[in-house]
């Protein structure tokens, strides 16, 4: 017997409603504690306005979205279906002949489709304002270590230049950049010095150059000055503190770069020579995301829908509430192995959505099957 595509709409979309319900009140609570805390540390900067920290805070918005999604379809999903039972339109279905597992297709499918438009569609979105409110943030919130980018094995890099008498900045570019045996060097280098007001002091290019301790080494270096000839060909040291470590560090961040664009990104930092679990991990889990979506339904339908004359609802519930956060302290301890290198990457991402899908299974073959 197949349940009616009536009673399936209807609990979709009461499912729905609910799940909406509460990521929004989810994102809001989230998103306002973000807010404060951006304003606690803009408390000592006083560039960082009121509207600038409200603007990162909103930037962040869609990044919250999808962090606690799974979340939110769990409490959803509890939410709707407690209220599915209590109001005994559970009980009458079941009643009919239908299991849960027929009537559950349409909430299952539902939060399967959440997850594939949060890794599709909203994931670009995200990305692209994430990095745009990071970039806020280490321009008006953090000290030091300026902006850094790795596009197409290119780097880019901003750092304060403390070689003259005039305190300024220097911008340098390199076309290949490749790290082997923990030594990072770049070729056909070209490093901007500028002054106050951006005032341009000189230019130096250079054949290759190695990252040691608190310099960078320059081979067959040229110092071009506006109006005066270039400089012969000599080794230079420029200070820098700069590490290797904080390089890598400085490079886009896992959450700013949108689910189509890491596997290139992967592509390009490997090539390198840089290490790319973090980034590798982001988009297993971002692959993972639909199946943990589609699991914390089934964990919701199989904590709420106990008929309330039984009793024990509140346990019940508080029951799915804590298997959410438990789900959740496993994830964020997977996470960790996986960017120590305790555990494969693929396991590290996969493992919470498999384990939350054998306990809601268990729980419904419990349920359904006694």
């Amino acid at each position: 017997m197949f349940p009616s595509p009536i009673l399936t709409i209807y609990i979709s979309r009461q499912f729905s409603v609910a799940v909406a319900s509460v990521l929004a009140a989810l994102t809001g609570l989230v998103s306002l504690f973000d807010f404060l805390e951006l304003l606690r540390r803009s408390a000592s900067r006083p560039d960082a306005t009121f509207n600038l920290i409200v603007e990162m805070a909103l930037l962040r918005t869609p990044w919250v979205v999808m962090t606690i999604l799974p979340f939110a379809i769990l409490l959803g999903g509890i939410w709707a279906f407690w209220r599915l039972t209590r109001s005994s339109e559970l009980v009458v279905a079941r009643a009919a002949g239908l299991s849960a597992w027929q009537f559950l297709g349409g909430p299952v499918l539902c939060a399967l489709a959440l997850g594939l438009f949060a890794v599709g569609g909203l994931s670009p979105v995200s990305a692209a304002l994430f990095a745009q409110a990071e970039r806020l943030q280490e321009s008006f919130l953090d000290a030091g270590g300026g902006p850094l980018a790795l596009n197409g094995g290119q780097l880019w890099l901003r750092q304060a230049d403390n070689t003259g008498s005039v305190q300024g900045v220097a911008i340098m570019h390199a076309r290949g950049v490749m790290m082997r045996d923990n030594v990072l060097t770049a070729s056909q280098v070209s490093i901007f010095r500028l002054g106050p007001n951006d005032h341009m002091i000189d230019r130096i290019e250079a054949m290759q150059a190695r990252l040691i301790p608190h310099s960078w080494l320059l081979a067959n270096a040229r110092v071009l000055v506006p109006g005066k000839l270039p400089s012969p060909p000599s080794a230079m040291a420029m200070p820098t503190d700069l590490t290797i470590d904080r390089i890598q560090q400085s490079f886009a961040a896992p959450e700013a770069l949108s689910f189509w664009r890491l596997p290139g990104f992967i592509h390009v930092l490997e090539r390198a020579g840089f290490s790319a679990v973090g980034h590798r991990l982001r988009f297993q889990a971002l692959l993972a995301l639909p199946l943990l979506c589609a699991t914390m339904s089934l964990v919701a339908a199989g904590f709420s829908m106990q008929s309330s004359r039984r009793g024990g609802v509140g346990r019940m519930i508080g029951g799915g509430v804590a298997a959410g956060f438990a789900l959740f302290m496993l994830s964020n301890i997977a996470e960790q192995f996986g960017q120590s290198g305790a555990l494969p990457v693929v396991l590290a991402a996969w493992a919470p959505a498999a384990a939350g899908l054998m306990l809601a299974l268990s729980l419904l073959l419990h349920l359904e099957d006694g």
